[in-house]
């Protein structure tokens, strides 16, 4: 509480405020917690924010979870209830080697049944058209004689109330078609095992088309086989009777050729002349080669320098003889270049060369003459060989001639009898094959009735609705946010519209209590205030003095003193809003109030002569008052004013109401009774408080504004729009009003993200509170007296 009674005593007339800045030191108790400030935006980034925004609409986002929640548990009430049927089956490889088949198939079946491919092939059998139509045909031959369940929870409903349930044809009809194409088939991994599935709105139909299904594709494999064993049976038996016409007539043909002929056959090996022509072909090919490689060194010598032949190279005497040539040949160009041609030492060394080089070419020549001789003979000698042989070609050919024929025809004779055996051989193979009906597929296990249906999932489908409900929800929450233009957070001010913020005002619902019933007051508040405390949140600082409401109102009220550095001159206060509705004339009050607490004398006018409202808050008379000074034609003297005071049952607080003209309110404080009212005002009130209209829409503000020391703007938290602010500060700053900041009221700490505040709150009522040792003896048994009539009634 503030101990401000003696000073308010002994103050003489004149500023006061040094006075207030020194008592409002001694403040034992602040609605702040300790380092925080309004002065600053809460900066909440990231997931915490949105959690903040969801939190403030938590109602809608909620409703909408739960609506969500239940349009999904709605949308499986039309949903048909499908049963599963699972069954399993094996398929094993082919063994296509039985009874030597695989050599009369046509395809290769080599490891079918080992790759995944074969398997993937055999799924989209078993999902094949024609294998669930045959099922479908056969299932329709056997239809149920007991009623089948209803499909869905409406149809249920619907014949519990008679309405046109559905025959058992048409459940049978509708379970077979939702079982048809509900067939599902899957390769288990890597293994040859694939499993069937199969949905429908009858558990029974479903189990029974599995387990058909499974029964088919064996009976279907097995009629597969079959028919291709058998066409390639009858094939064999039209290909045996082609062959055995073709031998006949072929060996009809080789005994009247041999009759014909007059062939004696004895034996098939060949005669000494068939001999004696191979041997010379054999001699021939070598001769042949041997002459082609002579002919080859021949060329090769004949063209190229005698020094590079191979034979002059492997030559080891050759070598010598030609390194000393060559030296010899090194040495004269030596001499050559020091001495002239006739010089003895040259001719000596020509001498030695020429001696050298003679036997050298010598030899050479020798050895191509033996390389042409050799060329020579193999040529003769291959020239030779051909004439042998073609002779004996010619011979061996006339003496083979007859048996040419021959031949020929025994060849096709022996050729067309394996034939026909081979064939024959596989066609009693193939008819021992389609007698037997052995199946490489094989039902592992066979399908169950399933004892309930999978589909629908009430419980995903509703946490499914309550999931797109919260998501929607969250959407909802965080457009509305991005969407609201208000005043929401103690620190939109300064963010939004670069204004201070001088104070913010919580709402009064948080106190206990906030207020004081007529006629329940003490006897010790008589006896001080002269007469019973009103009720209204307009007057808490007076009623409720250690409330929160109050000492955030004493808070701002230190906020506004300090702002600007303008305590020395800050006389003349005007209290505006932007809208109408958003509590000016209650923080009018509560200031005014609070400033009656450590000053004398302090004045509030009903500036609002539209619609006055101050005394109808200290339930005074609206006499004569500032109206009826401003229609005064003459300047304004003293005497004029000073029997238009009234008391407002709060000490040191005088009250102007609006006053009983209403001629042109609208222009009257365009008098200049105004500016005369002012500097009366001051030389005898510490402060003079101006309860104003909202300025957006009227001027009057604005008017009184300008002769004042400070305009304080009001604004209302989640009510007052930023733009009315702005526009509201923008015309106080084009009309040269000094704006001394905002105050944001009605705020409330129980929107999530102000738990801090609102903790920080509740241990401030604790502690400083009516139970609380710390408080004032009149105020507690005050409000102690409340709380126990509350408690009784």
């Amino acid at each position: 509480m503030l101990e401000l009674e003696p000073v308010r005593k002994n103050n003489p007339p004149g500023p006061a405020f040094p006075a207030l800045v020194m008592q409002s030191a001694t403040t034992t108790a602040a609605p702040l917690p300790p380092g925080s400030s309004w002065g600053g935006k809460r900066d909440y980034s990231g997931v915490l924010e949105y959690w903040h925004m969801v939190r403030r609409h938590q109602n809608a986002v909620i409703i909408l979870t739960i609506l969500g929640g239940i349009f999904g548990f709605c949308q499986t009430l039309s949903e048909p209830r499908i049963y599963q049927a699972h069954a399993t089956v094996e398929i094993q490889s082919l063994n296509d080697n039985f009874l030597n088949m695989k050599e009369l198939s046509p395809l290769d079946r080599e490891g079918s049944m080992s790759s995944d491919s074969d398997i993937q092939t055999q799924v989209r059998i078993l999902q094949s058209n024609k294998l669930i139509r045959r099922v479908v045909a056969k299932m329709s031959q056997t239809p149920p004689t007991e009623p089948l369940p209803l499909p869905d929870r409406l149809s249920v409903w619907r014949k519990a109330l008679g309405i046109s349930p559905p025959s058992n044809k048409e459940l049978w009809e509708q379970a077979l078609g939702s079982a048809s194409g509900g067939i599902r088939v899957r390769a288990s991994g890597v293994t040859r095992i694939v499993d069937l599935t199969c949905d429908s709105t009858s558990g029974q139909v479903a189990a029974d088309f599995v387990n058909t299904l499974a029964s088919e594709y064996i009976e279907q494999n097995l009629e597969t086989r079959f028919n291709s064993t058998e066409h390639t049976g009858d094939w064999l038996k039209g290909q045996l009777n082609d062959l055995r016409g073709k031998l006949e007539k072929s060996q009809d043909e080789l005994q009247h050729y041999v009759a014909a002929q007059n062939l004696v056959v004895t034996s098939e090996k060949n005669n000494v002349s068939e001999s004696k022509l191979a041997d010379l072909q054999r001699e021939l090919s070598t001769a042949q080669s041997d002459r082609v490689a002579k002919q080859s060194t021949w060329e090769i010598a004949s063209s190229s320098p005698s020094d590079s032949l191979p034979a002059i190279l492997d030559d080891s005497g050759l070598q010598d003889s030609q390194k000393a040539v060559q030296d010899l040949r090194r040495n004269l160009a030596q001499l050559r270049v020091t001495y002239t041609p006739n010089h003895p030492e040259v001719r000596r060394v020509e001498a030695q060369l020429a001696v050298l080089e003679a036997p050298l070419i010598k030899q050479r020549d020798s050895i191509l003459r033996r390389i042409r001789n050799e060329y020579d003979a193999a040529a003769r000698r291959e020239a030779l060989l051909t004439g042998f042989y073609d002779a004996q070609a010619h011979q061996v050919s006339g003496e083979t001639a007859g048996m040419d024929r021959y031949n020929f025809l025994k060849r096709e004779v022996d050729a067309t009898r394996t034939l026909y055996d081979s064939i024959l051989q596989k066609m009693k193979e193939a008819s021992i094959s389609s007698a037997l009906r052995a199946s490489n597929i094989n039902i592992v296990d066979r399908a169950d009735v399933p004892g309930g249906p999978y589909k629908p999932d009430v419980f995903r489908s509703a946490l499914s609705g309550l999931l797109t409900g919260l998501v929607l929800g969250i959407a909802y929450a965080v457009s509305r946010e991005r969407a609201d233009r208000t005043l929401q957070d103690p620190g939109d001010a300064e963010h939004y519209l670069r204004i201070p913020e001088l104070g913010v005002i919580p709402m009064g619902k948080l106190d206990e209590p906030l207020t004081v019933r007529p006629g329940e007051a003490s006897a010790a508040d008589i006896a001080i205030h002269g007469s019973a405390p009103t009720a209204g949140v307009e007057l808490i600082t007076h009623n409720s003095r250690t409330s929160l409401v109050a000492e955030a109102f004493r808070t701002t009220l230190t906020s506004i003193l300090f702002s600007g550095g303008v305590v020395e001159r800050s006389r003349i206060l005007v209290v505006t809003s932007a809208s109408p509705k958003e509590g000016k004339t209650t923080v009018t009050c509560n200031l005014s109030i609070a400033l009656a607490e450590v000053q004398d004398r302090v004045l509030l006018i009903d500036c609002d002569m539209r619609r006055p409202r101050l005394h109808t808050v200290f339930k005074v008379e609206n006499g004569p008052g500032l109206s009826d000074l401003l229609s005064m034609r003459e300047p304004l003297q003293w005497r004029d004013i000073e029997g238009l005071f009234q008391p407002s049952g709060v000490p040191s607080l005088s009250l102007m109401t609006s006053g009983t003209a209403r001629y042109k309110v609208t222009t009257l404080l365009y008098s200049q009774r105004l500016p005369e009212l002012i500097q009366l005002l001051r030389t005898r009130f510490n402060t003079v408080v101006f309860d104003t209209p909202p300025m957006v829409n009227i001027a009057d503000a604005r008017l009184v504004g300008r002769y004042s020391d400070g305009v304080v703007l009001v604004v209302r938290s989640a009510y007052t729009t930023r733009d009315a602010a702005l526009l509201a500060k923008q015309r106080l700053n084009e009309d040269g009003s000094p704006l001394l900041g905002l105050i944001m009221n009605g705020w409330n700490p129980n929107v999530p993200g102000y738990s801090y505040y609102r903790n920080y709150y509740a241990g401030y009522n604790h502690y400083y509170g009516p139970d609380s040792p710390n408080f004032v003896a009149g105020e507690k048994t005050k409000t102690s007296r409340f709380k126990k009539r509350k408690k009784s009634a």
